[in-house]
């Protein structure tokens, strides 16, 4: 979908609502992230939302996080399913940044619930 502008507003561009109803949808069973701590490992909790998305990156083990981060799983899904390629770029620039533990969760929590407020304030 087209972008509106190229104004940035702090880490990222301003968006059309129609991206922002996009990436802001409840998503089906099938459309959640799902966290895993590694391969066949499920950790019982999935996002449904981005709203959701921010809450479980608080809750979830940091085996998971570092798991999923390493892999490129947030920023495939994030790109794939919520249609948002400036929030995975930022996800994507966590990784050179080599953090660990609750320095990479802070930091990830940081970007996402910042993102999801600019999208709930242009919505």
């Amino acid at each position: 979908m087209k972008k509106a502008g190229e104004e940035k507003t702090g880490l990222f561009k301003k968006v059309e609502s129609l991206d922002v109803s996009r990436i802001l949808r409840e998503l089906t069973r099938n459309e959640a992230f799902y966290f895993f701590t590694s391969i066949g490992n499920y950790t019982g909790k999935c996002a449904t939302s981005l709203e959701d998305y921010v809450r479980k990156i608080k809750e979830v083990d940091i085996k998971s996080i570092e798991f999923h981060l390493y892999r490129e799983d947030f920023e495939k899904w994030v790109t794939e399913t919520l249609e948002d390629k400036e929030l995975a770029q930022e996800i994507k620039n966590l990784q050179k940044q080599n953090l660990t533990e609750e320095s990479l969760r802070q930091k990830l929590h940081a970007i996402v619930s910042k993102r999801y407020e600019q999208l709930q304030r242009i919505f």
